[in-house]
């Protein structure tokens, strides 16, 4: 018995000691702005596995989004393999959207460092190309947008939480606050916006990503009307601007609209949800294609 028992125990032990933990990657490529690696690998992957990168929002850190959401968990069910950007902007960690050096492809700025730690584990672990997605919530969500724009090569699909269209927030700093962008009143037409999301990668000829956004109706931060700007923008890059809209009432809960335009762009918004909306990992996970 007394075996039994210390048998038992040795094998948690060492369960223990093999689980996957949050890992700092320190040298992981060009990275202009200092911005900082982790990674959770399960224990076990497949040949050639799913990425997904999860930014996280203002006032909060790589090990913040791996704490606050289940995107961990379900990687050891799934087996993928999820990046957790840290912003270098020790200020209120807040993600630089704003600057040209940001907004242009490899122009130095906090996406070049991001698109860096998505290349290296691709490269790192052999992962599927075509199966890397982005996620983000507040500020995580605003870059989701500048990521699937600067670097639309890396990525399938994305889910972003809380934020605005690509370009939104341009200005003069990278702690730039555009206060007409974060209250709505950037309104152009979806033309305008596959403009200017086109700018950030000249010559690019290649897929966009297929993308989702979610929203509260009550979100005070960044309002409502980015919703409809962030729509206008991507279905008008894919290529959906005029496909038949479907509407599925309290989807896929009870006050929330979701619309799906010709299966490449999807709106969710979130009756009397302020900002930020829940993070539904399993949402997210079917729009990426992962069962």
């Amino acid at each position: 018995m007394v075996l039994v028992k210390f048998s038992s125990f040795l094998s948690a032990v060492l369960a223990l000691a093999s689980a996957a933990s949050l890992t700092q990657v320190t040298d992981f490529g060009k990275n202009p702005t200092n911005a900082g690696m982790y990674i959770y690998v399960p224990d076990s992957l497949p040949s050639s596995p799913t990425i997904i990168l999860a930014i996280h929002w203002c006032h909060g850190t790589a090990q913040d989004f791996y704490t606050g959401t289940q995107w961990a968990n379900l990687a050891d069910t799934h087996k993928f393999i999820v990046i957790y950007p840290n912003s270098p902007n020790s200020a209120d960690e807040c993600w630089d959207v704003a600057s040209s050096k940001t907004l242009s492809h490899d122009g130095g700025g906090d996406s070049q460092s991001i698109a860096s730690m998505v290349s290296y584990t691709i490269s790192k672990y052999n992962a599927d190309t075509s199966k890397v997605f982005v996620t983000g919530v507040s500020s995580g969500a605003m870059m989701t947008n500048v990521m699937a724009a600067v670097y639309p090569n890396l990525f399938t699909a994305a889910s972003a939480y809380s934020g605005v269209a690509a370009g939104c927030f341009a200005g003069p700093s990278v702690d730039y606050w555009n206060s007409d962008c974060a209250t709505g009143k950037v309104v152009k037409t979806g033309e305008q916006w596959a403009l200017i999301v086109k700018a950030m990668y000249p010559g690019y000829s290649g897929a966009y990503p297929k993308m989702q956004f979610w929203h509260g109706t009550a979100d005070t931060v960044l309002y409502q009307q980015n919703l409809p700007e962030e729509t206008k923008e991507w279905t008008t890059v894919l290529g959906v601007a005029t496909a038949q809209a479907v509407t599925s009432n309290n989807s896929p809960l009870n006050g929330y609209t979701r619309v799906n335009y010709g299966g490449k762009v999807e709106s969710i918004l979130a009756q009397g949800v302020g900002h930020t909306v829940p993070v539904i990992e399993a949402e997210s996970m079917k729009w990426f294609g992962i069962a």
